[in-house]
């Protein structure tokens, strides 16, 4: 489970900002943010267990980010695993459109997810529980495990609180933006999706950050901020069990233009 909120050519100086939280197993075995040795273009984490990973930026500008689509009732074994999508394609240089053709002719080989990937050009929405390339349009958008915009709670909560920050007369932070994704307040039942788990477990997993126990909960909040110029601020922090910050990682560097 997941949560992506994002501002796309929204404000002149800051043309992509993204504040994601990536809800995981606290056990699984992860890398935090870096630039890879082997594809030293690339900046994010990596998953040890079944490789790829969740989020990621290339000094040519290429990102991705992928989530989960939340259905209880589907199959849990497939041969592919998700983060898989976002790794070959930092890794590639496939035009985004051709990209995502050659996946959803795949589609049937992973689990339910959706996933943006795009550039500062254009960006786009794939999910394979949906039909289509969706073109992403300038704006405020929020992705959980559903499909682009879908109005879960903590999806519609975070996207106000974005616009009031973008819309503020002090400058962006990303102190701020890492404060919308602390939110651990949980919505009402009548409120909730039924995404085909119980309700106790909905609920648990309807506030933006998310700490269930000591198995599970918000892994790692990241904050992405690309200026006009071509510099990236990229932070992340990194938590264990009941949400405790174990790690935080911030680089400054420049797209290569």
């Amino acid at each position: 489970m997941c949560l992506i909120l994002f501002a796309y050519k929204t404000n002149p100086c800051w043309p992509m900002i993204v504040a994601s939280n990536r809800d995981e197993s606290y056990a699984r075995p992860t890398l935090n943010a870096e630039f890879w040795s082997d594809s030293p273009e690339i900046f994010a984490g990596r998953d040890l267990e079944k490789g790829g990973t969740w989020l990621g930026l290339t000094k040519r500008g290429r990102f991705a980010a992928v989530t989960n689509h939340r259905d209880g009732f589907a199959k849990l074994d497939y041969p592919k695993s998700r983060g898989l999508l976002v790794e070959h394609f930092l890794r590639g240089q496939t035009p985004s459109l051709d990209y995502l053709q050659q996946v959803d002719s795949e589609k049937d080989f992973y689990a339910g997810f959706g996933c943006l990937l795009g550039d500062l050009s254009n960006l786009y929405f794939y999910s394979n529980r949906a039909d289509g390339i969706q073109s992403v349009a300038p704006g405020v958008h929020g992705l959980s495990n559903a499909f682009l915009n879908t109005p879960w709670p903590k999806v519609e909560k975070g996207k106000h609180e974005l616009s009031q920050l973008l819309t503020a007369q002090s400058p962006l932070s990303a102190d701020a933006l890492f404060e919308i994704l602390a939110d651990r307040g949980s919505f009402a039942h009548d409120q909730l999706p039924h995404t085909g788990i119980d309700s106790i477990r909905e609920k648990a997993l309807s506030s933006k950050f998310i700490a269930v126990d000591d198995q599970y909960g918000t892994k790692s909040s990241t904050v992405i901020m690309v200026h006009e110029s071509g510099d990236v601020h990229f932070l992340e922090r990194s938590f264990g069990p009941s949400g405790y910050l174990t790690g935080e990682v911030q680089i400054k560097f420049a797209l290569e233009r």
